[in-house]
């Protein structure tokens, strides 16, 4: 991918553009890590950029943006701008193309507004190639050597990246008051990178917290599952808390800050640190018999919401600390604050379930077989398994359930735990049922039947379903009578 972004680069610079990476894969490069996408800036104008390459899509032509489609990737190319007023604190009114230098200064923190030069070894080499941006300030050429030659610094990120600091580009109110979504950001990136944030930084974001209302709950919600599902989760939440953005934004976690809990079952400390610790210990893999959770957003948020319902559900009962129903209350509460993130219906269903049934983990060695199989056959059994997984190890650190759940996921087979059903409601029907509720009715009877192994072929369903077609009401006036 680095290879085809280069050529990207070299193509513009061969057309007589200033051309280089920018943004996150260069942060990503000095701390050694490996990019996992390419953004190029480029003095050409979207046009220019269109008419060079083949295939692109104008995704931000407005704010100078093109996207570059090259074989299965694609590569944001963007002309050096300068932003306009910012009125909404969401986006500017319009943008003005200039230099390199300008570009990076309209940026949001210094580890961000790094530019790198792929072609830098090429011309140290003694190959032709062109020239840096005319009119390149002096205060970056010294940043342009060392181990990456082609960095360009006008901001000082390489300093900040070094010494692991998010800070703003200029004064920190300005920077958010621009863009208030920035807060979160700043949030995001100390987290996902174990960074700090400045102090100035900091406290400008601890100043502004209320204003995050005017960004929309989409880019709210887009900015909280990548805190939430990359690494340091745990500390993200502890950001969100100290920068007082948590409150403003879910305050139903906030809630559960000095809420106690039983010691004997939680001796790692009140509903919040509970949670911050489940979010810190969230793996990549439930286990190696059954691989990771396909849903990293899902299980991120079941974790987060899965004791939302203690607080308002607390009582200090003469045994002991006790939060009766808090499962279903923090069911409902979690649906509550999931729509008004904006997730996606499926999204918001999968979620809620995995709150509402996790108390239920710690009664499947008392199941009937049918019902632990249907716990096993959902969709979401691969979240639901690493949170029960996460909250044990967080607290009591009794795994002997989901050690059990473990070893019978990987006994029964898929046809075992949710086979083709026996019969249909055609069957029925075809026995001289008429249609109604009670269709429906036999047809679980028969499932349940069928989860049991009490009922293993289509000929002991048939002969089941006769005797119960046989007792039930032919009519509604049958059906009022009985």
């Amino acid at each position: 991918m680095k290879e085809t972004a280069t050529n990207i680069v070299r193509r513009l610079r061969e057309a007589g553009h200033v051309a280089y990476f920018v943004g996150g894969c260069v942060r990503d490069m000095v701390r050694g890590v490996e990019p996992q996408d390419f953004d190029i800036a480029t003095s050409a104008r979207p046009e220019e950029v269109q008419a060079l390459f083949a295939k692109t899509v104008p995704v931000g032509a407005a704010f100078g943006v093109v996207l570059v489609l090259e074989g299965e990737h694609q590569f944001e190319v963007a002309t050096f701008r300068s932003d306009d007023a910012y009125v909404d604190g969401r986006r500017p009114t319009g943008v003005r193309y200039g230099s390199a230098e300008e570009d990076a200064q309209r940026r949001d923190f210094t580890i961000n507004g790094l530019f790198y030069d792929p072609l830098a070894g090429e011309r140290q080499n003694g190959a032709r190639g062109p020239d840096l941006e005319v009119g390149v300030n002096s205060r970056a050429l010294p940043q342009t050597t060392g181990d990456l030659p082609g960095i360009i610094d006008y901001v000082g990120g390489r300093a900040d990246i070094e010494r692991k600091v998010v800070r703003t580009i200029g004064e920190p109110r300005q920077r958010f008051t621009e863009d208030k979504l920035r807060m979160l950001r700043a949030v995001r990136f100390a987290a996902n990178l174990e960074f700090a944030i400045d102090p100035a930084t900091l406290a400008a974001v601890t100043e502004m917290a209320s204003q995050i209302s005017v960004v929309s709950a989409e880019r709210i919600r887009d900015e909280l599952i990548k805190i939430l599902t990359r690494p340091h989760a745990g500390r993200g939440l502890e950001l969100l808390d100290a920068s007082g953005l948590l409150a403003e934004i879910l305050p139903e976690i906030a809630a559960m800050k000095g809420v106690e809990q039983p010691p004997e079952f939680h001796p790692e400390g009140d509903v919040f640190q509970h949670t911050r610790l489940m979010l810190e210990m969230m793996s990549d893999a439930a286990s190696q018999e059954l691989g990771p959770p396909k849903d990293r957003t899902v299980l991120a948020f079941a974790v987060l919401l899965h004791d939302v319902g203690k607080p308002p559900t607390f009582v200090r009962a003469p045994d002991r600390i006790r939060f009766n129903d808090h499962d279903r209350i923090g069911a409902e509460m979690a649906e509550a604050v999931l729509r008004r993130l904006r997730f996606p219906n499926e999204e918001i269903d999968k979620i809620v379930l995995c709150v509402r049934e996790h108390m239920r983990f710690q009664f499947v060695k008392e199941m009937r077989p049918a019902k632990l199989k249907r716990i096993l056959a959902r969709d979401t059994f691969p979240e639901e398994l690493e949170l029960h997984r996460i909250d044990c190890a967080s607290s009591h650190r009794n795994m002997e359930n989901y050690e059990f759940l473990k070893a019978k996921a990987a006994e029964l087979p898929p046809e075992v735990v949710k086979p083709e059903p026996l019969l249909n409601g055609h069957d029925l029907l075809a026995l001289g049922l008429t249609p109604g509720p009670m269709v429906g009715q036999i047809l679980r009877e028969i499932e349940e039947l069928q989860l049991e192994e009490r009922l293993k072929s289509r000929a002991e369903a048939l002969e089941f379903a006769k005797s119960r077609v046989t007792a039930a009401p032919r009519s509604p006036g049958d059906a009022a009578a009985t």
